[in-house]
């Protein structure tokens, strides 16, 4: 389970948590707009960038009825042909390059998820230094195998997934040269809920399949994600648009700049929150145990005189004894003449 070095980020759990920011089709068939967003992402601190890779012809068949078309009232993409809306939203291939340059230029890991063995062929000719297995490819199996083989790092969305079923897909990428492994919990619904989204699974994979961990989010907001953190996600990955009101087929659960730019600075102080299991004051802390109540002496008094509720009182600030011994004290005698305002000591008692 330890972590592992991609490009110049790291994944793991002695480093921040890595921050991807998922383009899909929001570029909306634009090159231009397609490197704003990446220099969007990079500006709201966005530590890598990820595409999708095919075409319609490589997902579906081109027909417009029965199980090919979206009659679905729920659905975000109700009216389309399953050819139709991956048309829209494919990102050419041609572009696929002068993407990734940008991402370089910036900073910023570029990579994709390809969807079969040429587009996995394709971007080993791009050089792209890890590889996403979306959640309706995690049972395609020789896709696992095709991608593994690279012997580079695999990010995993495990949506819709049994645990078998992950079983099968970890120990098949593991099986032909797949070392460096992050699953992703996932819940594929667009948008996904909260309540719906169950991130108690994300340290139960991590002890299930002893990997890194993270969360491919597709709620609104950045609370979900943050959460995740706590539960020691190392991945995070959230759609990413320049504006949701632009549209696009993924729009409606997209982040805008400002949203990553809150993601990225919320998980990583979720991140320095962690710590460790820690009891008493820490090294800051111990200046602040003078705010701590105790024992003062609250009326002038002289030699012989008894303490009393009265004169003996717990308060701010902390220089006296300590408020536990309040009763034994009371009824006790003084040895000497002292001013209200004094802390009580141990040589104060006769």
């Amino acid at each position: 389970m330890t972590g592992f070095q991609v490009t110049s980020k790291y994944i793991g759990a002695n480093h921040p948590p890595l921050i991807i920011a998922e383009m899909s089709g929001n570029h909306n068939q634009s090159l231009e707009r397609a490197l704003a967003i990446v220099d969007a992402a990079a500006k709201a601190g966005a530590h890598a960038l990820k595409l999708q890779t095919y075409t319609a012809d490589t997902m579906t068949l081109n027909l417009a009825e029965g199980e090919f078309y979206i009659d679905d009232p729920n659905s975000l993409w109700k009216g389309n042909s399953l050819h139709e809306l991956y048309q829209q939203a494919y990102t050419p291939w041609e572009w696929h390059k002068p993407i990734f340059d940008r991402c370089s230029e910036l900073g910023m890991i570029g990579f994709s998820t390809p969807f079969d063995e040429t587009a996995v062929d394709f971007l080993e000719s791009l050089n792209v230094p890890m590889y996403k297995i979306a959640s309706f490819e995690n049972t395609d199996i020789p896709l696992i195998r095709k991608v593994a083989a690279t012997g580079k790092p695999m990010i995993i969305s495990t949506g819709m997934a049994t645990v078998a079923e992950l079983d099968e897909t970890v120990r098949a990428a593991r099986a032909v040269g797949c070392k460096d492994l992050v699953l992703l919990k996932c819940t594929s619904t667009y948008p996904a809920t909260p309540e719906n989204t169950n991130i108690l699974t994300i340290p139960h994979l991590k002890e299930l399949f002893q990997c890194q961990v993270g969360l491919s989010d597709h709620t609104m907001g950045v609370g979900v994600a943050v959460a995740s953190v706590a539960l020691g996600a190392t991945v995070i990955e959230k759609h990413f648009t320049l504006r949701r009101a632009d549209g696009g087929v993924d729009s409606t659960f997209s982040m805008e700049p400002e949203e990553m730019h809150s993601l990225v600075i919320e998980s990583e102080r979720a991140w320095q929150a962690l710590g460790q299991v820690s009891y008493g004051p820490t090294e800051k802390e111990r200046a602040s145990l003078v705010f701590r109540r105790s024992l003062y002496i609250a009326q002038d008094m002289q030699v012989g005189d008894k303490f009393t509720v009265e004169n003996l009182r717990a308060i701010r600030p902390g220089f006296g004894m300590p408020p536990k011994h309040y009763e034994e004290l009371l009824g006790k005698v003084i040895n000497k003449d002292v001013k209200k305002g004094t802390p009580l000591s141990w040589d104060l008692l006769l």
